[in-house]
């Protein structure tokens, strides 16, 4: 159970798939039980059943949970990364500004505010002097979501239809206002129309429009708080907000697809016409009106349970987020098995030592031949059967190990390979390595299963002895793998003088594909 814990807690996410194969290979098991008749039903399930769910359910769990609760311990400190996370989850932080945040409980008119999206990641309101470009709309001024703070967050909350009176007393905003929100560095207001989102064609563009504050009847939004009532007052950090477009009735509305170069890569943020979604719920998470009174707002921390699934989240969008970058050198799944390209880590001239990540090609491709060599004797065995050929007893006892043992590698093998395909990431070659070990130990088991029959056949032969046959052949595989090895180590050691492509080369003569770009 220790073992299961650790291979999705320190290898990453991957090692999922071990607990599924693992999973279902208990599954079998059960399966097989239950056709035992001697098993009575309050055992099968009582002891077995739960002691496999205690040792390969429970017990990694807390396990897993363990590690993310020293982590949480021992990683306290605020960080560049903190903008990702919650505010209820940076108030856990020491030294984030969250932790020990004043700021006046309610909001008013004049009040300069930054708003959050509620989704778990979501990023704070942001614009900047950048215009849409040509074909993406109205060519106004661009909206997103960022996650790090700065003044372009920021944003002067008013009235709908008139301008504030700074010599009244502040008046609250409250739920069911017609507001307009003016960003504060360029004064142009939060605006959208009926033309089409850059990303999501389906939903409308968000802008800023205006000069110095003044826009037109398409700046104003309905301010309304989620499971409020109307005239209910908005509250730092507590309230959910929805702000629906008064002449369109979209929500505006963010999510993690991103922008391209001339968006900075930063989240779109656009005007939904489905406005009941979860990713169109704001808060207000920084409040500054120098005409209110400060207080300590009670920022309910999280548990750890809580943290748990925010971080994981986080790290799920993060990961999904990493796409090629401009004329970056990637790999596609069905490379990887053959061997097709491998990954640079480092390069440059003669004088620089190069690293290049490759798969011993000798063993690679040993490696996934032998795959294809089981599936072919797994055929031929089960065709035999069909066509009543007889075998030894102890024959078919191998040939089943063998088959049975080999389908569970090769399992595992599919489990780590095949969802790559599915996947939208930037992916590496490294990506096919914890796949490679399940395609190692099924060759290893193949490779030994031939040895021991070679020698035997051998015996018969009357060449050999059976040991000195079975020994010679481990041998000759082991000074393959050694030499293979003497032949390729400089790709991972480092390689110095000129490319592979010059004929002073050490490298020249090993570069067997033209793929092979070190």
């Amino acid at each position: 159970s220790l073992s299961l814990s650790l291979s999705f807690s320190s290898v990453k996410w991957v090692g999922l798939f071990v607990v599924l194969l693992v999973g279902l290979h208990t599954v079998y098991e059960l399966w097989d039980l239950l056709g035992d008749l001697q098993i009575s039903v309050p055992v099968l399930v009582f002891k077995h059943v739960g002691a496999r769910a205690v040792a390969l359910i429970l017990l990694p769990v807390i396990t897993y949970l363990l590690w993310f609760a020293v982590h949480f311990v021992v990683l306290r400190n605020s960080g560049s990364g903190d903008a990702f996370f919650s505010s209820a989850f940076q108030s856990t932080l020491d030294g984030n500004f969250m932790a020990h945040y004043q700021a006046p409980p309610e909001i008013a008119y004049g009040s300069v505010i930054t708003l959050r999206n509620r989704r778990t990641a979501g990023g704070l309101l942001h614009s900047h002097p950048h215009l849409y470009p040509e074909g993406t709309g109205a060519q106004q001024q661009q909206v997103t979501t960022y996650h790090h703070r700065d003044d372009n967050n920021k944003w002067v909350i008013k009235p709908a239809r008139h301008e504030i009176d700074n010599s009244s007393s502040p008046v609250l905003v409250r739920s069911g206002d017609l507001v307009r929100l003016e960003h504060v560095n360029t004064r142009r207001n939060l605006h959208s129309h009926y033309h089409k989102a850059p990303i999501s064609r389906k939903h409308r563009q968000v802008t800023c429009y205006g000069f110095n504050g003044n826009g037109d009847w398409n700046d104003v939004w309905s301010l309304s708080v989620v499971d409020g009532k109307v005239g209910d007052t908005v509250r730092v950090l507590q309230s959910s907000l929805r702000f629906i477009h008064n002449s369109t009735e979209c929500a505006l509305h963010s999510h993690n697809k991103q922008l391209p170069k001339w968006g900075w890569e930063q989240n779109e943020v656009s005007c939904d016409p489905k406005p009941r979604t979860a990713d169109s719920l704001w808060m207000v998470e920084g409040h500054e009106n120098p005409k209110l009174p400060n207080a300590t707002l009670e920022t309910f921390r999280p548990s750890l349970l809580q943290r748990i699934v925010e971080s994981h989240v986080i790290m799920a969008e993060t990961n999904n987020r990493f796409k090629p970058k401009e004329n970056e050198l990637t790999s596609r799944p069905w490379m990887w098995p053959i061997n097709y390209r491998g990954q640079v880590f480092s390069a440059g001239r003669d004088e620089t030592i190069r690293v290049y990540l490759l798969g011993n090609p000798v063993i690679w491709w040993a490696c996934i031949s032998l795959v294809l060599v089981f599936l072919g004797m797994v055929v031929f065995y089960q065709g035999a059967l069909c066509r009543g050929v007889q075998f030894s007893p102890v024959f078919n006892d191998e040939c089943r190990t063998l088959s049975e043992g080999g389908f569970w590698l090769l399992l595992g093998w599919a489990l780590h390979y095949i969802p790559f395909y599915l996947m939208g990431r930037v992916l590496y070659f490294h990506h096919y390595f914890p796949a490679f070990l399940f395609n190692a130990m099924l060759a290893g088991v193949v490779l030994d299963f031939l040895c021991r029959h070679g020698a035997q056949f051998v015996v018969r032969m009357n060449w050999f002895s059976r040991e000195i046959a079975y020994s010679s052949a481990y041998v000759v595989v082991v000074s393959v793998l050694v030499g293979s090895f003497c032949l390729f180590y400089p790709l991972s050691y480092g390689m110095l003088g000129p490319l592979s492509s010059d004929d002073k080369s050490t490298m020249h003569g090993l570069k067997w594909l033209s793929s092979w770009d070190f």
